[in-house]
């Protein structure tokens, strides 16, 4: 079976933190000929700023290219990878999903930031400078630097873009698919009613999607449903019942049976599961 592998930094099954961790994308890419193969961090919350060189990254089976001056915004549970060029420069701030998603709302997906991306800079170098150097009142500078960096993330996320050039109708297509799937993942799961509000019909999106996405459409929308599933079990003290209900399943059974067959396992078993790690 071909797992994913699950780190708490890449290539470490174990990392001790605080409030964060930092390093510069070169420190841990040129270990590994600057391929990071796909992965994810159950915990973890990853934004990676790019100042010089380029890049690919493979966001849950989408992949972009990245330019000097890019953002990428990887929540846990994100599967991503990247292939790096070897003048690539930037750095790496990791952070505990549970900070950022007590701070205010999480960020449902992976994006990525072309404009806008200097206040996120910015706020990313202050944090640092902050968890480097602690002064007086740490906890409460750490807490308001990070609230900071969280507001231009989002502020900056509204122009987060595909940087592969300029799309062809099918990635235009796909492209809407995936923010659609995003808002309305909740409350529907009728391939029709995507296909409606993008203007194809069914049997077309789901060409689209095996051809640019590598899925079906409804694979599409159920693993992000999965991993919303995934980050409510983990994250939240909600019953299975309650997660049903909330990701629009009103039969617990059949949520139960759905969330069996894409985690090979029962929701209430991985919840213990992932208890003892």
């Amino acid at each position: 079976m071909n797992l994913i592998p699950t780190y708490a930094l890449y290539g470490e099954q174990e990392s001790p933190h605080d409030w964060l961790h930092w390093e510069t994308i070169p420190a841990r890419s040129r270990l590994h000929g600057f391929r990071i193969a796909p992965h994810r961090h159950e915990h973890l919350f990853q934004v990676l700023s790019l100042s010089a060189g380029s890049a690919r990254v493979d966001l849950d089976g989408a992949v972009f290219r990245l330019r000097p001056g890019s953002i990428v915004v990887v929540p846990a549970l994100v599967v991503h990878g990247y292939d790096f060029s070897e003048d690539v420069d930037g750095v790496v701030l990791t952070l505990f999903e549970r900070d950022v998603r007590a701070l205010g709302p999480g960020f449902d997906g992976a994006a990525i930031i072309a404009a806008g991306a200097d206040i996120v800079v910015d706020a990313m170098r202050r944090l640092i400078g902050e968890a480097d150097h602690p002064g007086e009142s740490h906890g409460e500078a750490m807490r308001a630097h990070l609230t900071l960096l969280l507001v231009a993330l989002r502020r900056a996320q509204s122009l987060a873009v595909a940087l592969d050039g300029q799309p062809d109708r099918a990635r235009m297509h796909a492209a809407a698919f995936r923010q659609m799937v995003e808002s309305r993942f909740r409350q529907t799961r009728r391939i029709a009613d995507y296909a409606g509000a993008i203007g194809v019909s069914p049997t077309h999106l789901n060409r689209i999607c095996r051809q640019v996405l590598g899925a079906s459409a409804l694979t599409i929308i159920e693993r992000r449903i999965t991993l919303e599933a995934r980050r409510q079990l983990l994250f939240s003290t909600l019953s299975v019942k309650e997660i049903g209900a909330e990701l629009g399943y009103d039969d617990p059974a059949y949520f139960t049976r759905f969330i069996t067959r894409m985690l090979g396992m029962s929701p209430s078993a991985f919840r213990r599961e992932m208890g003892r790690g």
